[in-house]
């Protein structure tokens, strides 16, 4: 999948993609059009058609992750990222203590992830986050940021790189497997800006 997302190569991931019962998982409910192939729904879901876009990126980023979890109302189905556990009521009470809301969390997704000054990867470690929730400080810059501001759980703020960290309810690749292997069966998360 990596391959074929750095190539673009439209053909190379529809051999990875279902033919049929591809699903695409949003807040409002299941939006792949069933009349439509695996792979032209994953398209519109990413938006790989749009040439500006990042799609095709975010692709190569999920094919990274090599952990994934259930999707309990989709039997078979993996999907990954997988999401993290945590305790709820402890998640809502620190958002409630914080007056924050859930868009302003994120967790590393390994251990030890360093935290710097400043947004640059020679810059000084200030700490380095265990597995644990990190509030991410919204950056004004309109860059696409290699580096994300945040607060350590020990109160620290500093600086990680950008894909050393994942927000909660992160867009998901899900995999099911058929008579010839494990193939991309849906997608969770994809807004209509990516169309």
């Amino acid at each position: 999948m990596n391959e074929a997302a750095q190539r673009k190569d439209r053909g190379g991931l529809a051999k990875l993609v279902v033919g049929q019962g591809f699903f695409w998982l949003r807040e409002n409910g299941d939006r792949a059009d069933k009349h439509k192939s695996g792979v032209e729904n994953l398209a519109a879901a990413l938006g790989l058609n749009n040439k500006d876009g990042a799609g095709w990126d975010m692709l190569a980023s999920l094919a990274d992750d090599p952990i994934g979890s259930p999707l309990p109302e989709r039997k078979g189905a993996l999907c990954a990222p997988a999401d993290p556990s945590f305790d709820g009521k402890a998640f809502n009470d620190l958002m409630q203590a914080t007056q924050t809301d859930a868009d302003d969390w994120a967790y590393p997704v390994s251990n030890d992830v360093e935290v710097r000054a400043m947004p640059q990867a020679s810059a000084a470690v200030v700490d380095k986050l265990a597995v644990a929730f990190v509030r991410v400080i919204p950056d004004d810059s309109s860059n696409i940021p290699t580096f994300l501001r945040v607060v350590t759980p020990a109160g620290k703020i500093g600086y990680v790189a950008v894909d050393s960290i994942a927000p909660i309810g992160n867009d998901q690749i899900c995999y099911v497997k058929d008579a010839g292997g494990w193939k991309i069966g849906g997608y969770i998360g994809g807004g209509d800006t990516q169309q």
